[in-house]
């Protein structure tokens, strides 16, 4: 199923595109929209979808540029973004302006570091504690606001689990899972500790600037692109916690006890939404002749909501 993405930011200037080469590049050479990989193939441009959302209008933008510039094809990657293979280097530029043009490039500053994946069938299938839909709309805009999170690399990785644990296995750098009482579990650094639901994507934020605070301390020698590759210091979840304190944010210590459950991602293939009237898409009934709205979209001909 497709869901609806959040309405674009106004549109931003696009600078320059500038190819960049993983052997031969400076500090994270991680391919973005903007800065082209240069692959065997031609160039390759990593477009990130947060939390792997996206409406049909954009996945037609996209499958577009592919024909337009590429080698025609959309390449999913595993964090839920899709790649562009195949590119003229010189596409760059005009590339970029599509995007935008699209709602796909909010930020160019923050364009590869907008990494989030998220339970994919929260909020679709009546499972899980909560719906992180909104803790994803949240965590984004924040990325997007912070001149401070344009520095991280385009390896770190933000995780939303709607509570049933599929999103633990894939030990992001910064992890909220949802917990019973409106309250989230932030895991950070192999430390976790307790918030408000509401507070979870701030300090989401707050987490990924203090790892950059910590990353700036490092020795010149060393590259540190994500928290697993911090040399020995302080606890970086108590860092987190003390910057929220100052922010009038409570948090608690994580209760110990048995491990939270983890299960598998879902297998790919359709999967029945709940019933039409707790259907993200549209609460309301239907007219006298009229039909339901449910989350979903048809790409083909004729297009439309089904």
């Amino acid at each position: 199923m497709l869901a609806a993405m959040p309405s674009p930011l106004p549109r931003p200037a696009v600078p320059p595109a500038s190819p960049a080469s993983a052997a031969g590049g400076r500090g994270d050479a991680c391919p973005g929209a903007l800065r082209l990989h240069l692959a065997d193939d031609g160039g390759l441009a990593r477009v990130r979808i947060p939390g792997g959302v996206l409406d049909a209008g954009r996945w037609e933008a996209l499958g577009a540029l592919a024909l337009r510039h590429g080698d025609g094809d959309l390449h999913l990657t595993s964090r839920g973004n899709v790649q562009l293979r195949g590119l003229d280097p010189a596409s760059g530029d005009a590339l970029g302006r599509a995007l935008a043009e699209a709602g796909l490039l909010p930020s160019p500053a923050h364009e590869r570091v907008r990494n989030i994946v998220a339970s994919p069938l929260s909020g679709l299938d009546g499972h899980g504690v909560r719906p992180v839909r909104a803790w994803l709309r949240a965590l984004d805009a924040g990325l997007c606001g912070s001149a401070r999170a344009a520095a991280l690399s385009g390896r770190f990785l933000f995780a939303l689990d709607d509570g049933r644990g599929d999103m633990t296995a894939l030990r992001a750098d910064v992890t909220l899972r949802a917990l019973p009482g409106d309250e989230a579990l932030v895991s950070v650094g192999g430390a976790r500790f307790v918030v408000a639901a509401d507070a979870a994507p701030r300090a989401a934020l707050r987490a990924a600037e203090v790892f950059l605070d910590a990353a700036a301390r490092a020795p010149e020698s060393t590259r540190v692109w994500r928290v697993a590759e911090l040399p020995d210091g302080p606890p970086l979840a108590e860092a987190v916690r003390d910057r929220l304190a100052d922010e009038g944010v409570a948090t608690r210590t994580a209760v110990a006890g048995p491990p939270l459950p983890e299960a598998a991602p879902p297998a790919p293939g359709p999967y029945p939404a709940r019933s039409p009237c707790t259907s993200p898409w549209d609460a309301s009934p239907p007219p006298p002749g009229g039909s339901w709205r449910t989350p979903g979209r048809s790409c083909g001909s004729p297009r439309g909501a089904v």
